[in-house]
């Protein structure tokens, strides 16, 4: 891999993870002009389907190589992971209803720790001694990151705990997402995985809003949000990614990757006017510091 190819790998990662660090922002602005959950995550699908197929389409037509189409049983395994990725949409969207995009997002990146756990209970693969010091310093982070120190437990309201509550979920559903899509079809294209992927997670979100769209569905987000979330949230990001972490390598690339909190929380501030205070910008130093130490070999060579 040269360094030229490396530098690139770099920027599509950190340009990736910028936008899924822009996505709640615009989420909360959706919800600002009264939209609800159901409208946000149901467009950000359609469009984010749409869009896949277009790029899978342009992949067919132009690449001079027969493309591998996937079997059904790829399509059902694929579909069946992504029924997860809705999940995190859901829970997500849900969760910055109730608390700061700021707050929000540090307890999304709560899947350090989880897939760490979750590779120990499902490969049985045992921890090393770095990781789990990157899972402490990860725990030390989130409670400076959420101001734990601020919080009235006496007085803090439902909202807040429903908030927490629905953020852990998020993280829960965002790292068997990551986990079941590194392990399935791998030789079909990634676009092709990212599209039977957004498929499994429509059904989720289509449910979810037959289910809990009380009101008559609004059609102006299609024309306000719908096309935003979509490239920020379901497009732009995993072809990105998917084409920057094989240049990078997996470490590398999720160390650039972690750039998402920041990111989050600068625009928060920024265009939310969310208050962050030091304390928390120490915390969540403290998780992207785990993150490289989880990802940095300090071997000797």
């Amino acid at each position: 891999m040269t360094s030229k190819n490396s530098s690139i790998g770099i920027v599509l990662v950190a340009l990736g993870a910028s936008s899924y660090g822009m996505l709640a922002t615009f989420v909360k602005l959706a919800y600002q002009e009264g939209f609800t959950t159901a409208e946000v995550t149901t467009a950000q699908f359609i469009y984010g389907i749409l869009g896949m197929l277009l790029i899978n389409l342009f992949q067919r037509v132009t690449q001079q190589k027969t493309v591998r189409k996937a079997t059904t049983k790829n399509s059902f395994q694929l579909m069946l992971a992504g029924t997860s990725m809705g999940m995190t949409s859901v829970f997500y969207y849900l969760a910055v209803g109730f608390i700061p995009v700021s707050i929000g997002i540090v307890l999304l990146m709560q899947t350090v720790w989880m897939g760490v756990l979750l590779e120990w209970v499902l490969d049985k693969k045992k921890p090393s001694l770095q990781k789990t010091i990157a899972v402490f310093i990860v725990i030390i982070g989130t409670l400076l990151a959420i101001n734990i120190f601020q919080i009235d437990f006496h007085n803090s309201n439902i909202e807040w705990a429903k908030g927490c509550a629905l953020g852990l979920l998020a993280a829960a559903s965002f790292t068997t997402t990551m986990f079941t899509a590194n392990k399935i079809a791998l030789e079909i294209s990634a676009a092709q995985r990212s599209l039977y992927m957004l498929f499994g997670g429509g059904i989720i979100v289509f449910g979810f809003g037959l289910f809990t769209q009380i009101a008559p569905f609004n059609l102006e987000i299609f024309f306000k949000w719908g096309i935003v979330l979509a490239l920020f949230g379901t497009i732009i990001p995993p072809v990105l990614l998917n084409a920057g972490f094989p240049m990078t390598g997996i470490g590398l690339g999720s160390i650039v990757s972690s750039l998402e909190l920041p990111v989050s929380v600068c625009m928060a501030y920024v265009v939310l006017n969310e208050r962050v205070v030091p304390l928390q910008w120490l915390g969540i130093a403290c998780i992207i510091f785990a993150i490289v130490i989880m990802n940095v070999s300090f071997r000797k060579k």
